[in-house]
């Protein structure tokens, strides 16, 4: 089985849609989606997703089953560095993250008191939990750490969702802290990161991720990448974001 976990085009946030350029590479990306076999189509209830999603959906006359559970995440947090007002819970200054080793650890990292007073962990569980509800409707059921194949299959499901949420669903299959994915990755707007399972032994799998935020769809096409889910390279640099 394969998941596909794609990122919305670049955002128009103040009307929850897309951008001109937005729209330009959702098209693109339709123009790649359209020609695989995708049993089921998973989508954000917030609009930019539904957005990116509609430009594939249409031109192969499908629909999307739309869940709760992949809109961004959404907990907000009393961030170290701001005193007045409560931050996304995921964007934190690398100088007061980096300092905590418990966010290097998978089973450690939702214990920091400003995570919990938001309760971040009550929304990661939700969220893998769906994920996990989801996986074992596809025929792999979650034991511990690794998945029971229940009807192994070569079936392919894509979801169309948010960077946040995406490092959310990254951090469960693979097992990695997701303040490391939140900080460390970057996935452009429409890029497609691709997972499959792997069953070397008959009756258990592991997820095994192939590709993340690809966006070949907007290279071979010309198309410049958003800059959306990157800050400044440089310090110095004053057109690209610092906040």
């Amino acid at each position: 089985m394969r998941i596909l976990i794609i990122r919305h085009g670049d955002p128009d946030y103040e009307h929850d849609s897309l951008t001109p350029k937005g729209w330009r590479e959702a098209e693109l990306l339709s123009d790649r989606i359209c020609k695989m076999d995708i049993k089921a189509f998973y989508v954000s209830p917030l609009g930019r997703a539904k957005d990116t999603a509609s430009c594939t959906l249409k031109k192969i006359g499908r629909t999307a089953t739309e869940y709760p559970w992949l809109r961004e995440f959404a907990p907000t947090i009393m961030r170290p560095d701001v005193s007045d007002r409560r931050m996304i819970a995921w964007d934190w200054l690398p100088e007061d993250w980096t300092k905590e080793e418990n966010f290097y650890c998978r089973d450690l990292w939702m214990q920091h008191p400003a995570l919990i007073e938001g309760k971040v962990p009550e929304e990661y569980r939700w969220i893998t939990d769906s994920l996990d509800k989801l996986l074992a409707e596809h025929g792999y059921v979650r034991e511990n750490n690794i998945y029971r194949v229940e009807r192994a299959n070569r079936d392919t499901i894509a979801f169309f969702c948010h960077f946040g949420l995406e490092c959310v669903l990254l951090s469960h299959l693979l097992g990695i802290s997701p303040m490391l994915l939140w900080h460390h990755t970057a996935a452009a707007p429409t890029s497609v990161t691709t997972l499959y399972t792997e069953e070397r032994r008959e009756g258990t799998a592991i997820f095994r991720m192939s590709s993340f935020g690809d966006i070949s769809h907007l290279y071979t096409a010309n198309e410049e990448p958003s800059f959306s889910a990157r800050f400044c390279e440089t310090y110095d640099c004053m057109e690209e974001r610092h906040d």
